[in-house]
């Protein structure tokens, strides 16, 4: 948790200490999938950029603090270069809520192994459906997903414009990033 990759957690230094308990308790509730904070109640603290770094560093931090000691040196690693109030709130926050965070996380890691992506096979064509769409030339790709879940096999079949397929491949890396967190 240290270097560049974890910035946000230092920018928790901006937020006053008379916030942190309340920010870091909604921090959690995003972690165990209920409302997380909003940028508009703390906009006047970090700018957008740093929101973003905030949020997912702390959501990190929690998620992966659950495998340590809350009164370990590990899991205090990732504050460094917060004051020692940050700091004590933080770890209040993880004491008193980690089972919670544990059950979330494991809930999440479950339904992630029970419905899984079996099979896929996907086609290239041409709209051509009319004279006038015929013109436009538009591609459009056909994928066909084979969805397991609890032993049964569900077939989707999807068919997709070039931005489409684009947003497809950026939420596939973002589930991506998520699964290789939880390992």
């Amino acid at each position: 948790m240290e270097g560049e990759e974890h910035s946000g957690l230092r920018l928790i230094g901006k937020l006053p200490v008379a916030q942190c308990p309340q920010f870091f308790h909604k921090v959690i509730d995003g972690v165990c999938g209920r409302a997380q904070p909003r940028f508009q109640d703390y906009g006047n603290i970090w700018s957008l950029r740093e929101w973003l770094e905030v949020l997912e560093d702390s959501a990190t931090f929690f998620k992966n603090s659950i495998g340590t000691d809350v009164n370990a040196d590990e899991a205090s690693n990732g504050l460094n270069g917060l004051s020692a109030e940050h700091q004590e709130i933080i770890l209040k926050c993880l004491k008193s809520r980690k089972p919670e965070i544990e059950e979330a996380v494991v809930e999440k890691a479950c339904a992630m192994s029970s419905a899984y992506l079996q099979d896929f096979d996907w086609q290239l064509k041409l709209a051509l459906s009319s004279d006038k769409l015929s013109a436009l030339q538009m591609p459009l790709v056909n994928l066909d997903l084979d969805i397991a879940k609890n032993g049964s096999v569900t077939p989707v079949s999807v068919e997709m414009n070039k931005e489409e397929l684009q947003n497809l491949i950026h939420s596939l890396e973002a589930a991506n990033k998520v699964v290789l967190q939880l390992k």
